[in-house]
């Protein structure tokens, strides 16, 4: 299982959360069985609200599930479609984020905790 954390900097495991998604100009990228991490760079970072792409920003990353603070509800709706899994998480640092999800600790995403609910 490959998980995401959108980070506002490279720092691998020591890296401070974005508190949205789709701004967030890295990817961290933790391997949940070897502890294996990446950082790549959101090609998708600068968008106008509203329109992220998270599938896009993911795409051949082989992302299973992505922890993170913040994100829209249409970006939410683009994830779960590509049958990405999103945690919520009140964590900053990845490495803390990361030990949440492997304690089964965080909640799934919903649309009520989204950046911008559904009208």
């Amino acid at each position: 299982m490959r998980i995401c954390l959108p980070c506002v900097n490279d720092a691998g495991l020591g890296a401070r959360l974005s508190p949205h998604f789709g701004s967030a100009p890295y990817f961290t990228l933790v391997d949940g069985e070897t502890g294996a991490v990446e950082v790549e760079a959101n090609a998708h970072a600068v968008h106008e609200h509203g329109s992220c792409n998270p599938a896009g920003a993911l795409v051949g990353l082989g992302v299973d599930v992505v922890v993170c603070r913040g994100l829209g509800w249409r970006a939410l709706a683009m994830l779960e479609q590509q049958g990405i899994t999103v945690f919520r998480t009140e964590d900053w640092a990845v490495a803390e984020a990361v030990n949440a999800f492997r304690a089964h600790r965080l909640p799934v995403m919903s649309a009520a905790h989204t950046c911008h609910q559904e009208p």
